[in-house]
């Protein structure tokens, strides 16, 4: 397992910007995808984007042209751009690590983001 911490939550007004990061404990690069997701207040959590090992990249489609994912191997950290934030992108947003070949993953504890004027 490898172990995930977020940062870059906070308040932002609509139309805001905000970067997230997940910093993990190490070894991420080429045997790590990497994933952010959310949940919502009564919602289920679910999966907001994810990077692969390789740099290929998939989004919600509701983010879509205003988030984006990326990854820094020589860093450990994966990080989340959030641009043209709304108010339904409310939510506490987590880090999802999964090791090639393996049926689980490592989350991280999660960080708050809420996006109201």
């Amino acid at each position: 397992q490898v172990q995930l911490v977020e940062s870059g939550g906070g308040l932002v007004q609509p139309g805001g910007s905000l970067r997230l990061s997940c910093a993990a404990s190490g070894s991420i690069f080429s045997i790590y995808h990497m994933a952010w997701y959310r949940q919502a207040p009564g919602k289920q959590r679910e999966l907001v984007a994810r990077i692969t090992t390789s740099g290929n990249t998939n989004y919600k489609d509701s983010v879509k042209g205003r988030f984006t994912i990326s990854r820094d191997n020589g860093k450990d950290t994966v990080y989340l751009q959030m641009n043209s934030l709304k108010p339904e992108d409310t939510a506490v947003y987590y880090c999802n690590a999964v090791r090639i070949g393996s049926s689980s993953g490592s989350w991280g504890q999660g960080t708050q983001v809420t996006v109201s004027s």
